[in-house]
């Protein structure tokens, strides 16, 4: 996949919703309802962009908002948990292209594996800070940045920085670095910390993981990698405590076949983006996600101040 073909299916799916608006099915304060269409598109823009560096939350919330999914609190409260639940099938898809590392951390566990082992370490590390600061204040961080502006800053923010990251790594000598067991738990945790900062909606988890990799002196792949080793776990967690707690209310609002569709788009997608996104960055670096995000901010900007864009 080339990166014009990438960013195209982003902006496709956020185009599709007012093209495809016809396909909704009618929805009433008690009974939102969710079409196959919007769940495919809405597993597409998860899969493409969760591992990216642009925040698969910020562009969710604006497909969702597009295709109508917000109009009363229930239904806004079941769209954001389906979003999270369908996180699932791009856990799945990095799962298995790394299955070996798992294995890895599985043997270290049992005493089989030093290098494993110290992965398990760093990675338990780097998850804390978010078990912890998310759990205290996942609450009031929605009610005060889930809205079109903090967004919008946080990709604009994110761009500017990114491309100093960028600019700052060239200057360096690229293919020196540390692995991502060369770690130290004091650095794992430090990317836990940085990792907080992503629940500001648009600022983008993975971005902040490769970010602090790098600012620790790790390679860009290392890094890269690293961030998806860590989704495992940080995403994991998120998904399987929104499945339990509104997995009875999603199946009975929108059904299996939704729920379905959208682990299966989400985890090919992924699986596709993933792939992409190594080679690429090992010939051109990070440079196009910081402009992408800084042009993404400005046309939401300007969807804003045009008031067709609420949420």
């Amino acid at each position: 996949m080339t990166a014009r073909a990438l960013f195209l299916a982003v902006a496709l799916g956020a185009a599709a919703p007012a093209i495809l608006a016809s396909d909704s099915a009618p929805e009433t304060e008690t009974t939102p309802s969710l079409t196959l269409v919007q769940s495919a598109i809405l597993g597409l823009v998860e899969g493409v962009t969760e591992y990216l560096p642009v925040s698969s939350t910020g562009h969710l919330k604006i497909v969702q908002h597009a295709m109508g999914l917000e109009e009363t609190e229930e239904a806004k409260v079941l769209a954001d948990a389906y979003a999270i639940v369908i996180q699932a099938g791009a856990i799945l898809a990095v799962l298995g292209m790394y299955a070996g590392w798992v294995l890895r951390m599985l043997r270290g566990l049992a005493g089989r594996d030093e290098e494993g082992l110290r992965l398990v370490r760093n990675l338990a590390a780097s998850f804390l800070p978010a078990a912890v600061i998310g759990l205290a204040l996942n609450e009031p961080i929605k009610r005060a940045l889930f809205h079109p502006w903090p967004v919008v800053a946080a990709w604009a923010v994110g761009g500017v920085g990114l491309l100093g990251i960028e600019s700052w790594r060239r200057r360096r000598d690229p293919g020196q670095g540390l692995a991502m067991t060369d770690l130290s738990v004091r650095g794992a945790l430090l990317i836990g910390l940085l990792q907080c900062v992503a629940m500001w909606p648009g600022t983008s988890r993975s971005l902040m993981a490769i970010v602090g990799g790098l600012l620790l002196g790790m390679r860009l792949r290392e890094a890269v990698v690293y961030s998806f080793l860590l989704g495992l776990v940080t995403l994991g967690a998120a998904t399987a405590y929104d499945t339990l707690k509104h997995g009875e209310a999603l199946l009975g609002a929108y059904g299996p076949a939704p729920l379905a569709v959208g682990f299966l788009a989400a985890t090919v997608s992924a699986a596709v983006t993933v792939r992409w996104m190594l080679s690429y960055l090992n010939r051109h670096g990070l440079g196009l996600f910081g402009w992408y995000r800084i042009g993404l901010a400005a046309a939401v900007a300007v969807w804003l101040l045009a008031g067709d864009l609420r949420f």
